[in-house]
């Protein structure tokens, strides 16, 4: 978070894809992992998705069958490097990649999979490989003229499509797949986005978490054909480079108290212009209560966020939220637009309760998530000098915070990943997208 400028979001062009392998990169350390079952977790995966691209290719392809990769399937280790890829020489790196050259798919069998299993569990292990199986489909239907930060994404979209496939039950390798289990990829993919700053023309560029999600989830709720159309001009890409080198030394976040007081009064400001759009009403100023642990302002009937940690109070018509652990601890952890996405969630609870529309179920929820967005979406698209604007890796601590406070099993029965999905409505298209 900066003030008095603006990024916007960029649509990328002109900058085509350099090198030969392309893949997904662990930001995780180079130390071994155990290998566990991982590598059979791989092997299932690969079959699983030659299955789903059997079925799915022709369809893109004028009816041509799909070809699975000539190259083979290569696991690595430190002691056993992968096979060169085109001039590149072969060197053992923590990733997973497609190689053009030789058509073959390699992996880090020593680190990067194993943890990625471990931590995340086997579903995110079966994104990975859809992924770079996504790029051996880019080639062979010759849609590799793209900036690369485009053919990534499409490489998650493609993921996305086939994680529908094992979400429908078509797989016998994934089966019954729980909102828990999506969850745990989500925060996987988090894991694995580009370092906050990066330009999303970078020749190394596969997205910011926020952008990468996103693409997933296209691929999930739209299927192949929509992945299959990305371009460079019409994918939306936030990923964006630092301003300044104050920004960049800073990581883009403000001093915590500056953080809290600015976004407080950005969030009234914006809805004291778009309350009346929704509405047809004026927007009252909503008064903010904040406590101690332990010690909340009195409500009767609390419409609770961050498992209680923090509210809007209906009957009287406040927000309050604890400023002496949640809020340093988001801060400290995340990053101050955390901060934000909590202000942002107490609002939208606010505007939802005032127009008589439900919070707590399902619909309610993702609305709620949907108007945070729509937030986020004047912070990206105002004019330059018109108040604070997002920084470098602002959204992607809004996604983290979103796993955070929405992972499955809370009292709507809402998934982390349907939150993201409504939130990134509201970022992308604004209020217009929370009116569905």
């Amino acid at each position: 978070m900066a003030a008095n400028r603006i990024s916007r979001m960029v649509l990328v062009a002109g900058l085509l894809v350099a090198g030969c392998a392309v893949g997904w990169e662990s930001p995780q350390s180079d130390s071994p992992a155990p290998r566990g079952s991982a590598s059979d977790v791989v092997t299932k995966g690969l079959h699983d998705v030659e299955r789903f691209w059997t079925a799915a290719y022709p369809g893109l392809a004028d009816g041509r069958d799909f070809e699975p990769v000539t190259g083979g399937y290569h696991p690595y280790t430190r002691d056993d490097p992968p096979p060169p890829c085109g001039g590149e020489a072969a060197g053992y790196q923590p990733n997973a990649f497609y190689c053009p050259a030789g058509d073959f798919i390699a992996w880090d069998a020593e680190t990067l999979i194993p943890q990625l299993e471990s931590e995340y569990g086997p579903l995110l292990v079966g994104v990975v490989i859809a992924h770079e199986y996504g790029h051996a489909v880019q080639s062979r239907l010759r849609l590799t003229e793209q900036p690369t930060v485009v053919l990534e994404q499409q490489a998650d979209c493609f993921a996305g499509a086939w994680t529908a496939d094992v979400l429908e039950g078509r797989s016998t390798a994934f089966t019954g797949v729980t909102p828990e289990q999506l969850d745990n990829t989500v925060a996987g993919v988090l894991q694995l986005r580009d370092q906050p700053g990066t330009s999303a023309r970078n020749p190394q560029a596969h997205g910011n978490a926020f952008d990468r999600i996103r693409a997933l989830q296209d691929g999930v709720q739209k299927g192949v054909k929509v992945c299959a159309g990305y371009r460079a001009g019409t994918v939306p890409v936030t990923e964006v480079p630092f301003s300044t080198r104050a920004e960049a030394a800073s990581g883009g976040d403000l001093p915590y108290d500056q953080a809290v007081s600015s976004l407080a009064q950005d969030a009234q400001s914006y809805w004291g212009k778009a309350y009346p759009q929704l509405t047809g009403q004026p927007w009252q100023t909503l008064r903010i209560e904040p406590f101690r642990a332990g010690s909340p302002p009195e409500c009767p009937r609390p419409d609770a966020s961050a498992g209680g940690a923090a509210f809007y109070c209906p009957g009287e018509d406040f927000i309050a939220f604890d400023t002496a652990e949640l809020a340093p601890a988001l801060y400290q952890r995340i990053g101050d637009n955390a901060v934000g996405m909590l202000l942002g969630d107490l609002f939208a609870r606010a505007v939802q309760s005032r127009r008589g529309e439900p919070t707590q179920d399902r619909a309610g929820q993702l609305a709620v998530d949907c108007l945070a967005g729509s937030w986020t979406s004047d912070l990206l698209t105002r004019d330059p000098g018109a108040g604070i604007r997002l920084s470098p890796g602002d959204l992607d601590e809004a996604v983290a915070a979103l796993l955070a406070f929405g992972r499955a099993g809370d009292r709507s029965g809402t998934s982390a990943f349907d939150r993201i999905g409504a939130y990134r409505d509201g970022v992308l298209e604004g209020l217009d997208g929370c009116s569905g």
